[in-house]
């Protein structure tokens, strides 16, 4: 599965923040340049900023219902300042942007968010922006698979389900 800039690192980002447990200036200022945001200093009052974003983005992943997961990115985007435009800055080829470069650094994270889930949804569908399938998992993840059928946020939880199910199997037997 291939998205372009702003489904890949807009939902990935979304995830990140959705599954971030440190929102220290410093975590958050390296996840976004992981994610690569430009000027990613923040403030204390930003980062609790972004904490209160990732709230809102979590019950995007994993909805099972789509016109309610539409309906929930539709509100993300809402709220962002999102507007679209077309840019080939720094000798790149023509992309798109959701966000002013001249923006703060949380309303380019909330836009980058926000047009990269509507992304996800339009031309992936919302079942690509999964929740692990392990009872007590909450970890969140964007299915990049080719075929689209990941339900766990990683080989480990999937493994524990495996072997939970067939330790089951040999005792019922």
């Amino acid at each position: 599965m291939h998205f372009n800039t702003y489904g890949g690192n807009g939902a990935a980002l979304a995830a990140a923040l959705v599954n971030a447990t440190d929102f220290s200036p410093p975590a958050v200022e390296a996840m976004l340049t992981e994610h690569r945001l430009l000027r990613t200093v923040v403030t204390e009052e930003e980062a609790g900023l972004l904490r209160e974003w990732a709230g809102r983005l979590a019950p995007v992943f994993g909805e099972s219902d789509q016109g309610l997961q539409i309906k929930l990115v539709n509100e993300l985007l809402d709220v962002s300042s999102s507007k679209p435009y077309v840019s080939a800055h720094d000798g790149r080829e023509p992309h798109l942007h959701f966000f002013s470069i001249d923006a703060d650094v949380v309303s380019r994270a909330r836009d980058t968010t926000a047009g990269g889930l509507a992304m996800a949804m339009s031309f992936a569908g919302g079942d690509r922006l999964g929740r692990c399938g392990r009872d007590g998992c909450e970890i969140v993840y964007v299915d990049t698979s080719r075929n689209g059928r990941r339900r766990f946020c990683s080989p480990a939880c999937a493994n524990r389900v495996n072997v939970a199910a067939h330790r089951a199997r040999k005792l019922a037997s």
